[in-house]
């Protein structure tokens, strides 16, 4: 009976992780590779969708800001 209880603990803390660590990292780190790659050509729906996920997965967004420079290409030094 105990073996179950911690079993299925672990098991919940497990999936706890996994999720959160899906919604802090990975979902938002791709998030700003389709962004960065895609920038210039989206189209209105993709970027609809876009929009919107970034304001579902925004708390991962902030966590990464600091630290991924995403400017685009431009003018250089001028």
């Amino acid at each position: 009976m105990a073996n179950e209880v911690f079993n299925s603990s672990l098991f919940v803390i497990g999936t706890y992780l996994f999720l959160g660590t899906l919604y802090l990292v990975f979902i938002p780190l791709g998030l700003y590779f389709w962004m960065n790659t895609r920038w210039n050509y989206m189209g209105k729906i993709e970027r609809l969708l876009i929009y919107s996920l970034v304001f579902l997965f925004f708390p991962g967004l902030i966590l990464f800001a600091p630290f991924l420079n995403l400017r685009m290409n431009g003018q250089g030094d001028v």
